[in-house]
């Protein structure tokens, strides 16, 4: 017998899923890590991510069977009749929308703001940003620096305003989807949403208790209370963020000045452990090594530990050296 699937039953799904996605993701990316090391993993850790999250649902969804999450809670996915499986088009639909759209739209604008914020003169020094992931190798942001390079100063003050407001946006647009979840009980991910799939449970017809739905629904209208809240505390932030990376922006630009006149006094010690290359915005662990801040905050986001002595440390203890010579 076939029952409608309740909200703690879909919730228990999404969970078991990502349990299991984020361990085929860490075993995939030790094991990079062990093959190619610390430079490449830091190059390729979002692909290793990416390729793990589509193997998962490619073993499952597209092929026709459960995932892990699912077969835990006893559901199975349907279409939008309640009466048949998904057609194949539209469970492709769904793991693109789950897996290839974000990892493509993190990129895109990650690539799009630093190519807006790299000065002309500055822009071969840093291919090899390990935040950038496969950096002037990728066909998209050749395209992206290429459309850049014809924009005014103007307008691209205008697109990165737009590609700040972007990045804050798409958090809040599934938090907002969250909420929705609590208070209609449907659509855990707003990638299902969009492909027409739901569920369906099967091995018994009694219905989710009321206490439950009630509990739920209560809990979608705080979400929306405090998403509110988080947009107002936003906006009101947002001409202080501005300020506060054109003063970056200035002092980077500085810095790189100050560092081309002193090339010939750098050396072998001057290099960044992860990336191999010059030291760019030194910053210091507690245990006193240097990094680039870009390698080591890349570090920091898996791995809270010092990359040459292992020695633990919290991500807000880094030291950003300003004025450092060497």
């Amino acid at each position: 017998a076939m029952a409608p699937v309740g909200t703690a039953h879909l919730v228990r799904c999404g969970q078991k899923d990502e349990l299991y996605r984020s361990g085929l993701r860490s075993g995939a990316g030790t094991a990079l890590h062990g093959l190619a090391g610390a430079k490449r993993w830091l190059e390729w850790r979002r692909e290793v991510e990416l390729l793990s999250d589509v193997a998962y649902f490619t073993l499952t969804t597209l092929s026709g069977y459960q995932t892990l999450g699912e077969e835990y809670v006893n559901i199975v996915q349907v279409d939008s009749t309640k009466k048949r499986v998904p057609s194949f088009l539209q469970r492709a639909i769904f793991v693109s929308l789950h897996t290839v759209l974000p990892y493509c739209l993190e990129k895109g604008l990650l690539h799009l703001e630093h190519e807006l914020q790299t000065e002309p003169d500055e822009s071969r020094t840093s291919q090899s940003n390990p935040a950038l992931g496969l950096s002037s190798r990728t066909l998209i942001r050749n395209w992206i620096r290429k459309q850049v390079g014809d924009l005014t100063e103007q307008q691209k003050k205008t697109v990165l305003q737009i590609v700040y407001v972007l990045k804050q946006s798409i958090p809040l647009l599934h938090r907002l989807h969250l909420a929705a979840f609590y208070i209609s009980g449907t659509f855990y991910h707003l990638s299902k949403r969009i492909a027409g799939i739901t569920y369906l449970h099967f091995g018994g017809l009694q219905g989710e208790d009321e206490s439950i739905r009630s509990s739920y629904k209560f809990l979608g209208i705080i979400s929306l209370f405090h998403l509110l809240l988080t947009i107002g505390v936003q906006m009101y932030s947002f001409k202080q963020r501005q300020r506060a990376r054109q003063e970056w922006k200035l002092h980077r630009s500085l810095t790189h000045q100050k560092n081309s006149t002193k090339e010939k006094i750098t050396g072998r010690h001057s290099r960044c452990t992860l990336c191999l290359e010059d030291r760019r915005h030194a910053t210091a662990t507690p245990c006193g090594h240097l990094f680039c801040w870009e390698c080591i905050t890349a570090w920091c986001n898996t791995r809270t530990e010092c990359p040459l002595c292992r020695e633990k440390f919290h991500p807000q203890k880094l030291i950003y050296l300003r004025h450092y010579q060497l």
